[in-house]
């Protein structure tokens, strides 16, 4: 594992081992705990097998892993920071997200509290024609709102502000699905 910088935060810890033997699911526990680092602080998250899966997630956000078995099949990986400042986040689907329109809708959502900010992009969404986006300004990252968003066919990018503080989303809308 590669020592973290001297100006950056010591990694934070998650251990999900507790949360899959009592049948959980530990995915959002993670997006919550990537959430709340400081800009240029690493995860060391802990688990009972090699999370393959969750390495092309953490690329998506702009983090490098380093993975290592620690005995009895558990897992340590680091996930660092790749460069300054929040990454951006995306939906798989999303085409390119830097040649989209600019957003037709704008919402500044920061000082409502869930699910109110999700409900209000979710009815914004559904009357916008295919192919607009939205711009919403959140005081959280919207996790719930992602698969939602999937599940209708629309394509969202995001991130945090440089203070860490404001969430913002761009939504493509999708296709209507007949």
């Amino acid at each position: 594992m590669s020592p973290a910088s001297a100006n950056s935060p010591a990694p934070r810890e998650l251990d999900v081992r507790p949360i899959l033997r009592s049948g959980g699911e530990p995915f959002q526990a993670i997006m919550e705990a990537v959430s709340g680092l400081k800009p240029g602080q690493a995860l060391r998250l802990l688990a009972p097998f090699r999370p393959q899966p969750l390495f092309k997630v953490m690329a998506g956000r702009g983090f490098a892993h380093a993975a290592r078995e620690i005995g009895g099949g558990d897992w340590e990986v680091l996930f660092t920071p790749e460069e300054a400042g929040s990454p951006v986040a995306f939906s798989a689907d999303a085409e390119d997200p830097e040649v989209w329109p600019d957003p037709t809708v704008n919402l500044d959502l920061t000082e409502l509290d869930p699910p109110e900010p999700m409900v209000r992009i979710l009815s914004a969404v559904e009357s916008m024609p295919a192919g607009e986006v939205l711009f919403a300004l959140l005081s959280r990252e919207p996790l719930f709102l992602y698969p939602e968003l999937a599940k209708r066919g629309h394509q969202w990018a995001g991130n945090f502000d440089e203070t860490r503080t404001t969430f913002r989303i761009f939504v493509r809308v999708g296709k209507v699905k007949a």
